[in-house]
């Protein structure tokens, strides 16, 4: 089975963060994996996208057109890849920064207000994360107990203070 993610957005609200921790628990599960980040030259407020395949064969190419998962979290991103979503695909997005719904009805659809559900948790830096918790629960792409493995090894060693921060994140999107 392979799994095409692509997760897009702004730069600064964590896209390639949320790539590499799926690329990761991946490589944990014993899958193959690509992990292909692409972002405008601004980064931090420019455009972010981040591709990721998980597969149970090799990979041919780590380039992802048509999405089986699409996180978006800002309507530019929504606007750009919404169409180029595979039927039956499902499309994650933080509905605190977009306004509008999607207009397939060929996808599954989860808003998330996870800006506003970050913020008022207290850590306003990982609607990210609450995303991912939403997208893991919702594919079981992953099992549970093997999440907090993986955020201790993705989080940089000059930022482990934010290992429990990113676990609690990830738990409010999965109790969604």
């Amino acid at each position: 089975m392979t799994t095409n993610i692509l997760i897009s957005g702004f730069g600064g609200q964590g896209v390639l963060f949320t790539g590499k921790f799926l690329a990761y628990e991946g490589l944990l599960e014993n899958k193959e994996v690509t992990w292909l980040p692409s972002y405008g030259p601004e980064m931090r407020g420019g455009t972010a996208n981040c591709a990721v395949i998980i597969s149970d064969e090799p990979i041919g190419s780590p380039l992802v057109t048509y999405p089986d998962v699409l996180i978006a979290m800002n309507l530019p991103s929504l606007d750009k890849f919404e169409k180029d979503i595979v039927p039956g695909g499902m499309v994650f997005y933080d509905s605190s920064l977009i306004d509008r719904k999607v207009t397939r009805s060929d996808i599954k659809v989860f808003p998330i207000p996870a800006t506003k559900m970050a913020s008022d948790a207290g850590f306003p830096t990982l609607a990210n994360m609450i995303v991912l918790g939403k997208l893991l629960k919702e594919t079981a792409m992953f099992p549970a107990e093997t999440i907090d493995k993986t955020i201790a090894k993705v989080v940089s060693a000059r930022k482990q203070n934010l290992v429990e921060l990113n676990k609690k994140a990830i738990q409010l999107g999965l109790e969604l």
